[in-house]
């Protein structure tokens, strides 16, 4: 994932108003004993969840592995300074389910190790953790993508086609008309085993503001860069956390009551590469990779890739990258 350099965007000093109260109250009857947290700045808001996970769990060393792959990942290190409280607050070393927003992230962490920058009231960066056991977890990232779409853009019947598309397997575009779109923001997940369950960390950051100019836009960003106050005018980064929270929970519990197969419909109305030739590149195997042409996904979250060769294949989710073949993105 990437977003916007540390310096860019409105980095104004006026507070931010997080009404964590009353997004801890919305959460608690679907995740009993939540915490919401506010930090003025920390390294990764999944590193620090991952950390509390591993120390209530008394195992400093268990794996962090993605949904699907369940591969050790390397460990990184977390710090934090907190920037708001209260009765519903700051936890050390539980495994209870908790809401961390970050004000600023110093070493966000996207997928495969990427870089997400983030700047104060500029971004949103936020993860959550909770125990999850679902029977299957392909396909979570793109659920996710689902519940955070619908919530910044509710799907209305007869409406000409979604601004905000979905590009597999862990980010949010924003369309435009002729043109392929434009990154908004992305999602990373990471799992810990504690005892005999599993914790799951949902790192989500999406860009708030427009950048203060053309230059200031990350290098990574082949597409272009896209914010949330295109669609929603003076959307402020509190309010936009409010407006995704709690459906964002609400489909984290359907998951993992239903899996991938109640997202399916939804997905495939904002799947970004349906019908556009691609290349999947295998993360795991260096240098295998499959071009052709995206037909969208399975019941489990599988990209199907037409080949060249007319070979359909399916990429599973966690295993590899996916790029327009027109250019890196």
């Amino acid at each position: 994932m990437n977003a916007q350099p540390a310096d860019a965007g409105l980095t104004t000093q006026a507070p931010l108003h997080w009404a964590s109260e009353v997004l801890w109250q919305q959460l608690e009857p679907y995740l009993p004993g939540i915490s919401v947290e506010v930090l003025a700045s920390v390294e990764s808001t999944n590193s620090l969840l991952l950390e509390r996970a591993r120390l209530g769990s008394g195992r400093r060393d268990a794996p962090i592995t993605t949904p699907g792959e369940l591969d050790a990942m390397r460990e990184r290190g977390t710090g934090a300074r907190a920037a708001e409280g209260g009765p519903y607050g700051r936890r050390s070393d539980d495994t209870q389910p908790c809401l961390l927003v970050a004000e600023h992230q110093t070493l966000g962490r996207g997928r495969h190790g990427r870089d997400w920058h983030s700047a104060r009231g500029a971004s949103l960066t936020f993860s959550i953790g909770l125990p999850m056991a679902p029977r299957d977890w392909s396909g979570l990232s793109l659920a996710v993508g689902v519940a955070l779409a619908d919530a910044l853009e509710p799907p209305e019947p007869d409406a000409p086609a979604p601004r905000i598309g979905l590009k597999w397997p862990n980010d949010l575009w924003l369309v435009d008309a002729g043109a392929p779109g434009r990154k908004l923001g992305g999602v990373l997940i990471e799992t810990v085993v504690v005892g005999d369950r599993r914790m799951v960390v949902v790192g989500v950051g999406l860009n708030i503001a427009p950048l203060p100019s053309a230059a200031a836009a990350p290098r990574e960003l082949a597409h272009g860069y896209a914010c949330v106050q295109e669609l929603i005018p003076g959307l402020q980064a509190p309010a936009a956390l409010h407006r995704v929270a709690l459906p964002l929970v609400r489909a984290l519990l359907q998951f993992e009551r239903e899996g991938f197969a109640g997202f399916v419909l939804a997905y495939a109305r904002r799947d970004l590469l349906l019908g556009r030739p691609v290349v999947a590149t295998d993360a795991v195997r260096a240098g295998a990779s499959c071009n052709g042409v995206a037909e969208g996904v399975t019941p489990l979250g599988a990209l199907r890739v037409r080949g060249d060769d007319g070979t359909l294949r399916e990429v599973i989710s966690g295993e590899v990258s996916v790029r327009l073949a027109t250019a890196a993105g």
